[in-house]
């Protein structure tokens, strides 16, 4: 005789529901924005349908209609009018990024903004520091990144998101944040970040792809794990508040082993090549398109995710 069956949990939703360990929604996720100088632009990028290029404008127009979704947060990337061998147009408060910033924080003033911090797409070598030779400099690049920083926050940015895999920068942008008085702006490291071939699409929308090279210099080896580990237990002494994996599906087993060891909020980033190859698979009809969104987006859930951000999220709450 069999005494337990555990089919008989499943005979309906409501069965199904009420016994549910893990649970996703709208509320967790964060939705990102590509912005454009100009005004009135609105041009779909090729490698991830459904994906734009904004002028500030439309990325306000853009942004309530995320909010009233019920998406809680967006984070903000760019294309800047200039570029030049440091970036400086990334802390240039005439930016795009900076201008959509304030604008957005103005329109929809409860809507958390998340700031990228990093200087690949403002550099005319697209490499995310400062150049000594082709070596990006590390210390010389955390001064840059703490301008960047200040004036996310500046222009209104809730929380900054430096992803620029560079050592120490945690504690140069917690000092140089709370010297000019923004201590209650939080860091949400990407503390884990793989030189992984999913940013492709990414890297289109951005214009960031390097002129020279790669980034296995400062992003993390694909094959490790246990450094990962040491990449967050770094980050959180330096006084990040969040911390972050990236990319997320196939680093699943990385954000079970850090939800493990930390207590502090964990994100992914379900990136631009996850996203395209799930785009392309349901436009060709080979998937249920609104079915593999929510069990992938589960699965970073169950892995250990508190935050998703992914580019999924406005079909997701429209579901």
């Amino acid at each position: 005789m069999i005494k337990f069956r555990p089919r008989r949990l499943r005979l309906n939703e409501n069965l199904r529901a009420m016994i549910r360990e893990t649970n996703l929604s709208v509320k967790d996720l964060i939705y990102p924005l590509f912005v454009v100088a100009g005004e009135n632009v609105r041009e779909e990028i090729p490698s991830m349908p459904d994906c734009y290029h904004l002028s500030v404008d439309n990325a306000v127009e853009l942004a309530k209609k995320i909010s009233a979704l019920g998406i809680p947060a967006v984070e903000i990337f760019g294309l800047p009018e200039y570029k030049d061998e440091i970036g400086s147009s990334a802390w240039d408060m005439k930016s795009p990024v900076q201008r959509a910033i304030a604008a957005i924080k103005k329109a929809v003033p409860e809507l958390v903004i998340v700031g990228d911090v990093c200087l690949c797409q403002y550099t005319s070598h697209g490499h995310c520091g400062k150049l000594c030779g082709h070596y990006v400099d590390n210390d010389e690049t955390l001064k840059l990144l703490q301008k960047v920083a200040v004036s996310q926050a500046d222009a209104g940015a809730d929380i900054i998101a430096p992803s620029d895999m560079m050592d120490g920068r945690v504690a140069a942008i917690r000092d140089a944040l709370d010297v000019k008085n923004f201590s209650n702006v939080s860091i949400m490291s990407y503390a884990v970040k793989y030189a992984s071939a999913y940013y492709g699409p990414f890297r289109d929308a951005a214009d960031s792809a390097p002129q020279f090279g790669d980034r296995k210099q400062y992003q993390m080896d694909f094959a490790n794990s246990r450094e990962a580990l040491k990449e967050v237990e770094l980050d959180l002494d330096e006084g990040a508040d969040i911390i972050m994996i990236k990319p997320a599906l196939a680093y699943l087993d990385i954000v079970s082993k850090v939800r493990e060891k930390i207590n502090r909020p964990v994100a992914v980033y379900n990136v631009s090549g996850e996203y395209a190859m799930v785009k392309a698979a349901a436009a060709n009809g080979w998937i249920d398109y609104k079915r593999i969104v929510i069990e992938n987006l589960t699965a970073m859930k169950r892995a250990g995710a508190d935050i998703i951000i992914t580019y999924h999220a406005p079909d997701f709450a429209r579901f």
